[in-house]
């Protein structure tokens, strides 16, 4: 009989308003893992292309104080489940935030963006087709952070015809990862944790045939690891079954 493994929590920062981001970590977690989360500090409209970058702001501005509630669980790592936060600081930004939430609360801290691009240099991808849910410029903004880390753009797009980014479906997804597909990609990365994709990882791969990541497939793959987890998990794309 294989022994039991020991439990492991790993803590979510949710923006307020996010319907997605518990139900697709519940999904992908392992036995002995528990996940546990805290809602972001932001005002506004929910879901909506206006005023993300002031939301994102407003999110950092006040992460101190959710880290400190959801540090309360002992949690081996918390993840800041909003890659839109990493991308309107920029990279300097979002360094600086990881190293300032870890020397103030001694807990490991990632974001999903961060796991994004480590997920994209651990399947040897340097040429990128990206798709969002969110509006022109805050798709521009990720284009720009992903070039600002090293990797190639080769193509990328947006959802068209959003009214809410929480009303959209993991099938909807599949369709944007088609479109923006292009030969000179060596894999699809969706960002926008508001939109299921966890559901439709493994067509579109079977669509595209090349590994599809979105952020949160590459949040929980990147918060395992961090936690000492490095069981592949079937179901759910080439990343996640990676061994190790």
């Amino acid at each position: 009989m294989e022994p039991a493994r020991k439990p492991v929590r790993i803590g979510f920062l949710v923006p307020p308003g996010n319907p997605t981001v518990e139900i697709e970590m519940i999904a992908l977690a392992p036995s002995n893992v528990s996940v546990h989360f805290t809602r972001l500090t932001a005002h506004g409209a929910v879901g909506a292309h206006e005023g993300l970058e002031e939301r994102s702001r407003m999110q950092a501005a006040h992460m101190a104080e959710t880290v400190a509630l959801l540090a309360m669980v002992k949690p081996k790592v918390i993840a800041l489940a909003h890659a839109a936060t990493s991308a309107v600081l920029g990279r300097a930004g979002e360094a600086e935030l990881i190293a300032r939430i870890e020397r103030e609360h001694k807990v490991r801290f990632i974001t999903a963006m961060g796991s994004t691009l480590a997920a994209l240099s651990r399947l040897g991808a340097r040429r990128i087709a990206l798709g969002t849910p969110y509006g022109a410029d805050a798709t521009a903004t990720t284009k720009a952070h992903l070039e600002e880390n090293g990797f190639e753009v080769v193509s990328y797009g947006n959802l068209e015809g959003v009214g809410n980014i929480y009303d959209e479906t993991a099938e909807r997804a599949r369709e944007l990862a088609r479109r923006i597909d292009v030969p000179a990609a060596q894999a699809i990365f969706l960002s926008g944790l508001g939109m299921p994709t966890i559901a439709t990882i493994e067509a579109m791969e079977r669509d595209l045939g090349k590994p599809v990541v979105s952020g949160a497939a590459a949040m929980m793959w990147h918060a395992l690891r961090v936690a000492g987890e490095r069981a592949p998990i079937a179901g759910f794309g080439q990343l996640l079954a990676l061994p190790g």
